[in-house]
């Protein structure tokens, strides 16, 4: 198996790459970013080298350099362009939907660009950026008549991320515009009968406004879904509840399906190689009256505009999630914009069980508080470490070993989760000591074997960011994958969006919990209250905390809420 198709195109792409020292990993992300002239387009401005997952501005200089020779130069518009849009998807890789143009033009002559405003001018040239304007929010001093008004900021934006959110926040105005009552009043009060307050406050906002939220636990969230669904479908509605993935949607109670699957992904002429693209959207709109996506904090702008733009005049949407969630992997933050904009109702549900160790420790962190739980049935286990490598080793212990003989949860059914991919304890580290101990061996397909655990870090045609999976085998054809979902092969020039899953990022695999979750928390990692939260809240019957980071855990939970996010959103749906 290789990751790229072997035709002259890629020869000639990949002769160029390895002849100036960019590592031929990189030939595959190329050739699906720029096509079969990849190679000529890289010639033409190798600054757009920029636009490769990783690689950083020295390399893209270095590769201008054995490109060009002496002509290439730090003040290169081709250069400052190519910065801009780096820069910005820096940002957006943090979260950010837009960026200050004084932030950029700062980053900028760092970089020694001698004309910071013509490289801003340049990008936006070239299509891949939008100028925007935020508006300022205006205080009750600001209506004096002697008051200095703010001025309006300029921001920047990557067109991918800004036309996303503008899209989702058109979709939301549409939705909340067009949404009737779906029931009577009397057929309302009829299915409102017997419900808990809160339950019945669900109930009311899905069947009466056009975007609500509830924010719960998960299984809250899940079990209501359910019943609101249920009593739905028996007043004849047309009804779905969709999950973030397969794996998810297999855990809620009654009928679920991914939302990936729901959306209908299809193969479409001329679209970028591995491109998922969407048969359900605005010419061909959902056929439901209520849709209930159960865990929608990990909707980032453009699946949120996505699904929005799927969804005819008339359906009501209801968005799930627990109070306190980290925001998506990628940028935005759909849900607390939404709730920011106080244009949707936001329903609180109370837990409908009595609280347990697992379930008591979860909410004590969201509320800003790392407790000490009593767990008789070794519920919630906390495991000290030294340091990375002794934190890396108890992990391996865990899955391997202490969870399958003392709880009786196999090791397939344990998911480690990190803060992040790279580090010493990271999820890389897990992988590779967790695949040495599980399942050894030389990585036959295309870095894979069969047996190996998997999860999808970028979607795919067949399966959601974060789904999980095990490999059954491989060959010339790719790569032979079973998700929750069903098998499938996975083309050798898509493998590359797949990664080890034993252990993973929680931003990766918040939308898949497990029986038994493991959370490592090496020393020194950024940690935060809604990651933590997270991290703990996927664990369903056990959770054991590989605890290598000492009072910075606390302290996390106690004073870090979270990277604020720049986002336009909120301001958006009030227009």
């Amino acid at each position: 198996m290789t990751d790229v198709t072997e035709t002259p195109a890629a020869d000639e792409l990949t002769a160029l790459l390895t002849g100036a020292g960019v590592p031929a990993a990189l030939t595959g992300a190329a050739q699906a970013r720029f096509g079969p002239g990849a190679a000529g387009t890289l010639r033409g401005d190798p600054w757009r080298l920029l636009r490769l997952p990783r690689v950083t501005p020295a390399q893209a200089d270095h590769f201008a350099r054995a490109v060009l020779g002496d002509a290439a130069r730090p003040d290169d518009p081709r250069r400052g362009a190519a910065l801009v849009e780096h820069l910005l998807a820096d940002a957006a890789r943090r979260g950010h939907t837009v960026t200050p143009v004084a932030d950029v033009v700062t980053e900028l002559e760092r970089a020694r660009v001698a004309d910071p405003r013509r490289a801003v001018e340049d990008a936006l040239n070239e299509g891949e950026v939008l100028a925007l304007t935020e508006e300022p929010e205006f205080d009750e001093e600001a209506f004096d008549e002697d008051a200095d008004l703010p001025e309006p900021e300029e921001t920047l934006g990557l067109t991918r991320w800004a036309t996303a959110e503008e899209a989702a926040a058109e979709g939301f105005q549409r939705l909340t515009a067009t949404a009737g009552p779906l029931l009577d009043k009397e057929t309302v009060r009829a299915l409102r009968e017997g419900l808990a307050e809160d339950r019945s406050l669900a109930l009311t906002a899905a069947l009466g406004t056009g975007v609500s939220v509830w924010r719960g636990a998960p299984a809250d969230v899940a079990a209501t879904a359910a019943a609101v669904a249920g009593a739905a479908a028996s007043a004849e509605l047309r009804v779905a509840v969709a999950a973030p993935t397969a794996h998810a949607a297999a855990l809620v109670p009654g009928e679920a399906v991914a939302l990936h699957a729901l959306l209908e992904p299809a193969d479409a002429p001329g679209a970028a190689p591995g491109a998922v693209v969407f048969g359900r959207g605005e010419q061909r709109p959902f056929e439901l009256d209520l849709l209930i996506v159960t865990d929608a904090a990990g909707l980032d702008v453009e699946l949120a505009a996505v699904l929005v733009e799927a969804c005819p005049d008339g359906c009501h949407l209801v968005l799930g999630a627990a109070p306190g969630a980290a925001p998506p992997a990628g940028p935005g933050r759909v849900l607390d914009d939404l709730e920011a904009s106080q244009t949707v109702p936001v329903v609180e549900l109370e837990a409908g069980t009595a609280a347990g160790p697992l379930e008591t420790l979860v909410a004590a962190v969201r509320g800003g508080e790392l407790v000490a739980v009593e767990a008789p049935e070794r519920e919630v286990v906390i495991v000290p470490a030294a340091s990375a490598g002794e934190a890396v080793h108890r992990a391996v212990q865990l899955v391997a070993d202490s969870i399958p003989r003392a709880l009786g949860v196999p090791a397939g059914d344990v998911q480690v989760v990190a803060p992040a991919g790279g580090g010493e304890a990271g999820a890389e580290a897990l992988n590779r000591a967790l695949k040495e101990r599980l399942n050894p061996g030389p990585g036959r397909f295309g870095g894979f074997d069969e047996g190996d655990r998997v999860v999808t870090a970028v979607p795919l045609p067949f399966a959601a960011a974060g789904e999980p999976g095990l490999v059954t085998g491989g060959g010339p054809d790719g790569l032979v994958v079973e998700f929750a979902g069903g098998t499938a092969t996975v083309p050798p020039a898509l493998a590359n969006r797949l990664r080890h899953g034993w252990a993973a990022p929680v931003a990766l695999v918040r939308g898949a919990p497990r029986d038994a979750i493991v959370a490592v928390l090496g020393p020194e990692v950024p940690l935060s209250r809604p990651m933590v939260a997270t991290a703990f809240g996927l664990a369903h019957r056990h959770l054991s905390v590989v605890q290598a980071a000492g009072p910075a855990l606390a302290r996390a939970v106690r004073e870090t809420p979270g990277a604020a996010r720049r986002t336009r959103l909120a301001g958006l749906v009030v227009q």
